[in-house]
């Protein structure tokens, strides 16, 4: 029985971090100083109410959408294309409207780090 012993394959950058650290427990975390601590506290907050509320966004879209369809058995007659409208509304309009969501999200995040600099857009 021959076995082939298996090689990680890493960048050398990689190696090079990695060196002597092997089975040692992480470097000491680093320490904010009081006025970086409450400001990074704020921004905290800040991204994680508006999480929330892009959470809310993309249930309201996932959740919706069948809800409308169902409240809406008309659309099922409608056709584009031969294909009905409630199948595309279900295969297709919830992508670009996630990834604006999405988009949308990120704006806001990086908007309450300025505004934790003291430079708002």
């Amino acid at each position: 029985m021959n076995r082939q012993r298996r090689v990680a394959v890493t960048s050398p950058q990689t190696r090079i971090a990695m060196s002597g650290r092997r089975g040692l427990p992480p470097g000491p975390v680093p320490r904010l100083a009081p006025g970086e601590l409450a400001k990074a506290r704020w921004i905290r907050r800040v991204q994680l109410r508006r999480a929330g509320i892009g959470l809310l966004g993309v249930f309201a879209v996932l959740a919706g959408l069948p809800l409308l369809l169902s409240l809406a058995p008309w659309l099922q007659q409608i056709r584009l294309a031969g294909v009905p409208v409630a199948w595309l509304a279900v295969a297709v309009l919830p992508y670009p409207v996630l990834a604006g969501l999405a988009f949308w999200q990120l704006r806001r995040a990086e908007r309450a780090e300025d505004a934790g600099d003291g430079t708002e857009r």
